[in-house]
């Protein structure tokens, strides 16, 4: 798989490393080639770096994922060479994603039309303003709306390259990845971008991190809100509250991308029989696996596992 990363005059550095960091680091094992890619092959950035860039931006029309990593300031507009690379992508089929400020490129292009995406917390307001089309969700990390992503500022870049990685090789390699990165795996789009969260190594988010590890273990348990509250020594509604926090969402909505995850990594490893896989990883059948599939990839297992094998 080739993935194009766009590069502009005064790019945050932080933000041009996070695709390479997720894409392009030797510890990949899928193989995926990243090329940098800018309407000049020198650029400057904050700091009085000065970047070569290998490619010009022509080079991203060869891409099956284009990315442009933010923006240097939402009252400018994105250029038209950059956008116009953007619609190509996105009119070949190619997957196309905007990291914070970058929604404001996809958003210039056209590609959010009617669609719903999220940039950084602080722009959000000046976002739907200027693009009263887009249905902006202020709060999310990041929103997969198939063929186009956008992700909120700065680090949940990361989160949001992850996910695309998930997409490409399987929810295994991204979490080995994530690993590599030393940070948390599988992290929800729908993640708020400001949460309060548990204290670190409380009793409680101790109790409910060995649970989830219990449920990371084996996908296939089915508990009630009830009886986990009751082995995590807390109400119900505290139960949810933690559990909200500390993965995004809800436990069925958590417990779902894990089964996903589960099926994934059964089926990039040769395991036969869509029912076999939906019991191994904890669906109640194989309508329950191509429904997942569906709503989180855009795609039926068979469709997800033939994009594995060819790239």
């Amino acid at each position: 798989m080739r993935l194009a990363v766009l590069a502009y005059d005064q790019i945050s550095p932080f933000m041009l490393s996070t695709p390479l960091a997720v894409f392009g680091e030797p510890f990949l094992d899928c193989g995926h080639e990243v090329d940098v890619c800018a309407a000049v092959p020198r650029i400057s950035a904050p700091g009085g770096l000065v970047i070569e860039v290998p490619h010009p931006l022509e080079a991203a029309r060869k891409a099956d994922v284009v990315i442009l990593p933010g923006w240097r300031d939402p009252e400018e507009p994105v250029g038209a060479a950059i956008t116009a690379e953007l619609r190509a992508a996105a009119e070949r089929g190619a997957i196309v994603a905007g990291l914070c400020l970058g929604a404001f490129g996809l958003a210039e292009a056209g590609l959010l039309d009617g669609r719903r995406a999220t940039t950084h917390w602080s722009h959000a307001a000046r976002f739907a303003e200027l693009y009263p089309q887009v249905a902006v969700d202020p709060g999310a990390i990041f929103i997969d709306e198939g063929p186009v992503l956008t992700s909120a500022g700065i680090a949940s870049g990361l989160d949001c390259c992850l996910h695309v990685l998930a997409r490409l090789s399987g929810a295994g390699e991204a979490n080995r990845i994530a690993r590599q990165l030393v940070v948390a795996p599988q992290r929800s789009g729908a993640q708020p971008q400001l949460i309060e969260r548990p204290a670190l190594h409380s009793s409680a988010d101790l109790r409910l991190e060995g649970i989830l590890d219990g449920l990371r273990a084996d996908p296939g348990q089915t508990p009630s809100l009830e009886d986990l509250a009751r082995r995590a020594g807390m109400s119900r509604r505290s139960l949810t509250r933690h559990i909200r926090a500390r993965t995004g969402g809800s436990l069925g909505e958590w417990l779902r991308r894990l089964r996903l995850a589960r099926a994934q990594d059964l089926l990039a490893a040769g395991a036969q029989g869509l029912e076999d896989v939906a019991a191994r990883s904890g669906f109640p059948d194989s309508q329950a696996l191509r429904s997942a599939f569906r709503a989180e990839l855009g795609l039926t297992p068979r469709q997800w596992l033939a994009r594995q094998r060819l790239d």
